[in-house]
């Protein structure tokens, strides 16, 4: 055979085997349980570009499905009005921290079967690119003094996860967690909206969120809230501990999909990431998405989600938040 025939079926051959490698052969649907332009929403996107560029599979939907900071999506999985063996939802740490608040009900971790786990995002602070503060000191200084002066635009209300960063650097500033102004809104979307739009002056987010508006110089990073510095877009960014505040928030993203879909379905889907995770163009595209590196599925997943609800409750309690 020529070089280039052998060349050519080389390419097909390939392309066959990661058609047969995808998960299911009809469209994939990909449910954010919040409003477009979060993190979640980021995360679908980032496996739509993933399954995209692999061969045999181009019809990706995203949905939209907010409400009560992924409460509406869990209950409609949960109860079979969505989803099915061709659906995954998105989550977040936020998602966990819900669910060990009793924020989506009597739900239990068991309710639904976790797929991947495909990135780590850490919290942020972020104000607009004109705004006067230049460090976190300077706005907590400011919070401090006039508290009613600062609206901080967040996701969820009291005891979310946007919530806890912003009260555990109010305790390091050395005022109350109750005293700071904030806007509950549904979604870093929203956050971000509201933020360019003048109706906060503060966003407690995610890196993941803040990265695409950091680029036009309409945002400004305050901290990022993770051990050390990030790579990528947010090098340049100091973290919070630099800043004299020892606060850390990283928070883990990933899929789940619904508990009435067969073993089998479920098990493909387990199987396909495990080795899209492998892939070296998979870590590529999770950079580009703000995400830092971790890969974790099935029942190695569902045991880390357990365990970490089950820290977050402890927690959630102590501070009196747990319904």
């Amino acid at each position: 055979m020529k070089a280039g025939c052998l060349h050519r079926w080389y390419h097909r051959l390939a392309a066959c085997l990661l058609a047969c490698a995808l998960p299911c052969a009809g469209a994939t649907e990909c449910i954010v349980p919040a409003k477009p332009g979060g993190g979640m929403d980021a995360s679908c996107k980032l496996l739509r570009r993933v399954m995209q560029s692999e061969a045999g599979q181009q019809d990706f939907k995203v949905a939209y499905l907010p409400g009560g900071i992924g409460a509406v999506a869990w209950s409609s999985v949960v109860s079979q009005r969505r989803g099915g063996p061709e659906t995954l939802v998105a989550f977040s740490g936020g998602s966990l921290l819900s669910l060990a608040q009793g924020k989506y009900g009597r739900a239990d971790v068991d309710d639904v079967r976790w797929v991947a786990g495909i990135g780590i995002d850490h919290g942020m602070i972020a104000v607009r690119g004109d705004a006067p503060w230049h460090n976190l000191k300077q706005l907590l200084e400011a919070i401090r003094k006039n508290p009613s002066a600062v609206t901080v635009g967040l996701s969820g209300t009291v005891g979310s996860q946007d919530w806890l960063k912003m009260a555990l650097l109010a305790q390091h500033a050395g005022f109350t967690p109750r005293q700071f102004r904030f806007v509950a809104l549904e979604g870093g979307g929203d956050s971000f909206a509201a933020l360019q739009a003048g109706h906060v002056q503060v966003i407690s987010g995610d890196t993941s969120e803040a990265a695409y508006f950091m680029a036009d110089g309409k945002v400004r990073i305050l901290a990022v809230l993770s051990e050390q510095r990030l790579p990528g877009p947010l090098h340049s960014v100091p973290t919070a501990r630099e800043q004299g505040y020892d606060v850390v928030w990283p928070i883990i993203r990933g899929f789940y999909m619904s508990p009435h879909a067969s073993q089998e379905d479920y098990r493909r889907w387990v199987q396909y990431f495990d080795r899209a995770l492998a892939d070296p163009a998979f870590d590529r595209q999770r950079s580009i998405g703000g995400l830092q590196p971790f890969a974790m599925t099935g029942k190695p997943l569902s045991n880390y989600i357990a365990q970490t609800v089950a820290r977050y409750r402890r927690q959630s309690q102590e501070l009196g938040l747990v319904r």
